[in-house]
C-alpha cells in the first residue's frame, strides 16, 4: 500500500465526490459535466470541481470531444468528458501483497499442468454463494454486472492484474468460478461463457432456453 492509495480514500470521503465517481464508473462510457451534475443533484460548477479532483487523484480519466459530432467553425467548443480510470488502488493496513502470491500460484499451475484441477477448485469456490440471485452475487464479488438485452455483462474484472499476465489461465478459472456460482444458485436460466470485450470482464451470462 502506498501513500497515494491512502490519499484516494480521502478523495472519496466527500459524499458529492463519491456520488459523482459512482455514477461515472457505472456508465462504462464518457460522461459530461451536465449529465454527472444532474445525476448527483448538484450544480454544474460544483460537479466540475469534484470531477477534476477525481481526475487529479487518478480515479477518473478525462478527454475533450464535441458532443454534437460536428467539426469546423460553428460546431462549438469541445466538452470535457470523464470515465473511470483503468488504474487500480488497493488499501490494506498493514500492507499485504496478495497479488504477488497470486502470480506465483498462477505460474505454478502453468508449470505443473494443473489447469483442470485449478478449474475444479474455482468451481468449488464459486459455489460458496451468499446472495439469493445472480446479479446480487456478482455485485458482491465486485463484477459490477449490468444488463444488455438478454445478457448480463460484467463491467469490472476482479482479477484484472492477473488476467493481463496469464489471460488464458485466469479467464478459464474465472469462467469456472462463475459456472460454480450458477450451479449453487440453481440458476438454469443463465449460462456463463467467454465473450471478451475491451475494458470489461471476459465472462458474460446469456439466457438459456429453459423457463
Amino acid at each position: 500500500m502506498s501513500s497515494d492509495d491512502l490519499d484516494v480514500l480521502g478523495v472519496l470521503r466527500d459524499p458529492v465526490r463519491r456520488a459523482l465517481y459512482d455514477y461515472v464508473a457505472a456508465q462504462g462510457r464518457d460522461v459530461g459535466r451536465d449529465e454527472a451534475a444532474e445525476a448527483a443533484g448538484v450544480r454544474r460548477t460544483l460537479a466540475a470541481f469534484h470531477l477534476d479532483k477525481l481526475v487529479e487523484s487518478g480515479l477518473l480519466d478525462s478527454t475533450f470531444r464535441r458532443l454534437s459530432g460536428r467539426t469546423g467553425p460553428g460546431s462549438g467548443r469541445p466538452a470535457k468528458l470523464y470515465r473511470r480510470s483503468a488504474g487500480e488502488h488497493q488499501v490494506s493496513i498493514p500492507p499485504r501483497d496478495y497479488r504477488t502470491l497470486a502470480l506465483v500460484l498462477a505460474e505454478a499451475v502453468d508449470l505443473l499442468g494443473g489447469e483442470a484441477e485449478a478449474e475444479a477448485a474455482a468451481r468449488r469456490v464459486g459455489e460458496r454463494v451468499s446472495a439469493p440471485g445472480v446479479s446480487e452475487e456478482l455485485r458482491n464479488r465486485g463484477y459490477e454486472p449490468y444488463h444488455e438485452g438478454d445478457q448480463v455483462r460484467l463491467r469490472n474484472c476482479p482479477f484484472h492484474v492477473l488476467a493481463e499476465v496469464r489471460p488464458l489461465l485466469v479467464c478459464s478459472l474465472n469462467l469456472a468460478l462463475c459456472e460454480g456460482m450458477l450451479t449453487a444458485l440453481g440458476d438454469g436460466r443463465h449460462a456463463a461463457r467467454l465473450d471478451p470485450r475491451a475494458g470489461e470482464c471476459c465472462v458474460v451470462f446469456s439466457k438459456t432456453n429453459e423457463d
